[in-house]
């Protein structure tokens, strides 16, 4: 890299982020883990609030001279209802409670500070249906573990997959990092795409 080409900083530690990245060839320099409180405010809408978590990330990493800064930040959204990541299994039965047998929409925002430290957002808005849910279901999928730490309780890129009856727009931000809507953002800062 020559100094006029911008280093891409991740302002995350996800693994799948940086897998999504790198299904479009992209290559960090470097992944820095942004600090930022992440409770939604009173009366949040819930658009408004994976914006403004996504571009607080992108705001908490420190940026040298010469580097472009990408965030992103994912939630599930229930009618105005914000469904985080689930406290404990209690939690997460009833995250899934509420996913079961309706709709939903996955909210997955982008935030991308130049290195003029202009910074852009994208949000990417996937509605996505669930089957009805079964008791023995949910409680199969509590035990797996593998809706703790995931925004809604779930993992579209796992066993929850077999649930969704539908799903219309990103399946990359359902997994946690929109493609179409970050590429573009990185394309406008100056960072070589493939």
């Amino acid at each position: 890299m020559t100094d006029s080409i911008p280093h891409l900083v991740l302002a995350s530690t996800s693994p799948r982020r940086l897998e999504l990245l790198a299904r479009i060839g992209i290559a960090p320099a470097r992944l820095a883990a942004p600090d930022v409180d992440e409770d939604p405010l009173p009366g949040e809408a819930p658009r408004l609030y994976v914006l403004r978590i996504a571009t607080a990330k992108a705001h908490a990493v420190e940026r040298a001279a010469n580097e472009v800064i990408l965030s992103g930040d994912t939630t599930i959204a229930v009618g105005r209802r914000i469904l985080g990541k689930p406290e404990d299994e209690a939690d997460l039965r009833r995250m899934l409670g509420l996913l079961s047998g309706r709709r939903h929409h996955c909210l997955s925002a982008v935030c991308v500070i130049d290195t003029a430290g202009t910074a852009r957002t994208r949000l990417s808005d996937t509605t996505i249906a669930f089957k009805p849910l079964s008791p023995a279901e949910i409680d199969a999928y509590v035990a797996s573990g593998e809706g703790m730490g995931k925004a809604g309780g779930y993992a579209i890129q796992g066993r929850a997959e077999a649930w969704v009856r539908m799903l219309s727009g990103s399946h990359s931000g359902v997994v946690g990092l929109p493609l179409f809507e970050t590429r573009a953002l990185l394309g406008s800062a100056g960072v070589p795409l493939a």
